[in-house]
């Protein structure tokens, strides 16, 4: 009886010990497993901001979409002005002359290491891909071009996905958008940064 009892009090230490360890361990887990792969989901949305950047100055606008931002960066190429001063007229900022080059866009990207082919996939998000929207819209009385790309939360946390995940960070939702630009004002600005 005496070892029944003992046997029964080391299991219940045990069983203890580790609920112990793991409600210490799951809260660690979580916030490393979501650093590690919000850093990836910033890093290619910082990538599809720079697409995105490169395509306006190509074509003056923002792409709408995955297909016509790939084919632009492939096929075209970014203007560069290049300002030089008139030997004739040292000093005199009037008189220098302006010279359009243009750069191969693609050479541009793959020296960046954007893979366009994976560019709308979403990191560890087993075939979710990013929105991609833009637009024009009249800010301060001028018309300028705006846009935006982004996941939701649910879409690359895996088994993290869950609303339950919230009693370890309170800013954590699910459903909450990682993004990049905003259709309503001018910004390129990330969330997540």
């Amino acid at each position: 009886m005496k070892y029944a009892l003992n046997l029964i009090i080391l299991l219940g230490i045990a069983a203890l010990a580790y609920l112990l360890y793991y409600n210490i361990k799951e809260p660690i887990d979580f916030r490393a497993e979501k650093d590690t792969r919000l850093r990836a989901v910033g890093e290619k949305l910082s990538d599809i901001r720079t697409c995105q950047e490169i395509y306006r100055d190509i074509t003056g606008r923002f792409a709408n979409s995955f297909d016509s931002l790939a084919y632009v960066l492939t096929n075209d190429s970014i203007p560069f002005e290049q300002v030089f001063e008139d030997p004739n007229f040292p000093g005199d900022e009037s008189k220098f002359i302006y010279k359009t080059i243009y750069s191969s866009a693609i050479d541009s990207v793959n020296n960046m290491g954007i893979d366009l082919k994976t560019i709308a996939d979403v990191p560890y998000g087993e075939g979710s891909k990013f929105s991609i929207a833009s637009d024009t819209m009249t800010y301060q009385k001028t018309l300028v071009s705006v846009t935006e790309s982004a996941t939701r939360f649910k879409e690359f946390m895996g088994i993290y996905a869950s609303p339950k995940y919230a009693k370890f960070d309170n800013t954590y939702d699910p459903n909450k958008m990682v993004k990049f630009g905003d259709m309503g004002k001018p910004v390129l600005t990330g969330n997540w940064e």
